[in-house]
């Protein structure tokens, strides 16, 4: 799998609304993770901090499940809230209003919103630049964009226990990476795409370490690639299950099973 056609995979709008966010399952199973994570950050919560701030209207670009849309209408009833997703299926439970847009082309009003944002999501996007400009085009002049994502080392242990068990498989030592869906907008290149349209971008690293004494949260989360397992190079159940043998093993040898993680979120003002 070359560079180029993972990237196109990661970006591709009938997969991402057909297959990767048809429904919130996938998603659930990767943000279910983090609750063995130490320490906890509450990131809807973290959010809902920065917005402190804001009075009017906030779209969440992206909204997918609409964790932070559901926080927020508790926090702050107080806001005008609109969540749009390219995936008309997992919207299905977010509290609305809400609609189906592409980050690319807003269907909103320059500067009508008064905050935006666009969370784990805009490496999904075919042109990042693109939408930068189109979030600064809707926020007001005094507003804010926030948006996160994971670092290039964040999860590295998934991506050497994947490669070992796909090696597994294919019997020859070390597999293929597996996809990454941040890599395209990682927390070390958000601020140089982000810093084209905003003049302020402040980052914040949310380190941490998820620790497991079962395996199934991370087959969970690792099968929650699905939409993307024809680009893997590699039978991917066989994979996955691979991976499960491993993890037992481990487990049993050491306790449990460590995994480094490094997100961030970003505050963005012109």
């Amino acid at each position: 799998m070359t560079e180029l056609s993972a990237h196109a995979a990661v970006t591709d709008r009938s997969r991402l609304a057909g297959s990767a966010y048809s429904s919130d399952r996938d998603l659930a199973a990767r943000q279910s993770l983090y609750q063995w994570q130490t320490p906890r950050y509450d990131l809807p919560g973290i959010v809902a901090e920065k917005l402190s701030g804001v009075r009017g209207h906030v779209v969440d670009v992206g909204c997918g499940n609409g964790k932070f849309i559901q926080r927020l209408r508790e926090n702050r009833p107080d806001l005008a809230l609109l969540g749009l997703d390219i995936a008309p299926g997992i919207l299905a439970d977010v509290p609305g209003p809400v609609g189906v847009a592409d980050a690319i082309r807003l269907p909103l009003a320059t500067e009508s919103v008064d905050a935006a944002l666009a969370l784990h999501m805009l490496y999904h996007v075919s042109d990042i630049p693109q939408a930068v400009r189109e979030l600064s085009r809707v926020v007001a002049r005094d507003g804010l964009v926030i948006a996160s994502t994971n670092s290039d080392r964040d999860k590295a242990e998934l991506d050497d226990l994947w490669q070992r068990a796909a090696g597994d498989v294919l019997g020859t030592g070390g597999g293929p990476a597996r996809v990454s869906l941040s890599a395209r907008l990682s927390l070390e290149k958000a601020s140089a795409f982000l810093g084209e349209e905003f003049g302020r971008v402040e980052t914040m690293e949310l380190p941490g370490t998820i620790t497991v004494d079962d395996p199934e949260p991370v087959i969970a989360h690792m099968a929650s690639y699905r939409a993307w397992a024809d680009q893997h190079d590699v039978p991917f159940y066989a994979t996955i299950e691979r991976a499960r043998t491993i993890l037992v093993d481990h487990i049993a040898r050491y306790g449990a099973f460590e995994i480094t993680c490094l997100g961030g979120v970003l505050v963005c003002r012109r």
